[in-house]
């Protein structure tokens, strides 16, 4: 497994509310590979969001699909991230 192939699969995670992938909305900003284990880093535009878990169960899943082991570390997104986030949610907001 490559973290190209990573990247591909966790392309396809969509937030719930936002038509729009993790990846693309700046949510996951990076992926490691290290042996049979995938760390993922998860960037949110606000501290303590409540979909959280959910957000991050749902790019878990498929990566452990894939039988890799996961982890992961949370951060809040700088001005600029979370400005391209909120543009990216108002024009993709499923709601």
């Amino acid at each position: 497994m490559t973290k190209d192939e990573v990247i591909k699969i966790l392309g396809q995670v969509e937030h719930p509310a936002i038509s729009c992938s993790l990846i693309k909305l700046g949510i996951v900003t990076d992926i490691k590979l290290a042996g049979n284990k995938a760390t993922v880093v998860f960037a949110f535009p606000f501290p303590n969001i409540p979909i959280a878990d959910i957000l991050i169960q749902s790019v878990a899943q498929p990566i452990q699909q894939l039988g890799l082991g996961f982890e992961y570390t949370v951060r809040v997104m700088n001005d600029q991230e979370r400005k391209m986030f909120l543009q990216l949610e108002a024009e993709a907001w499923k709601g």
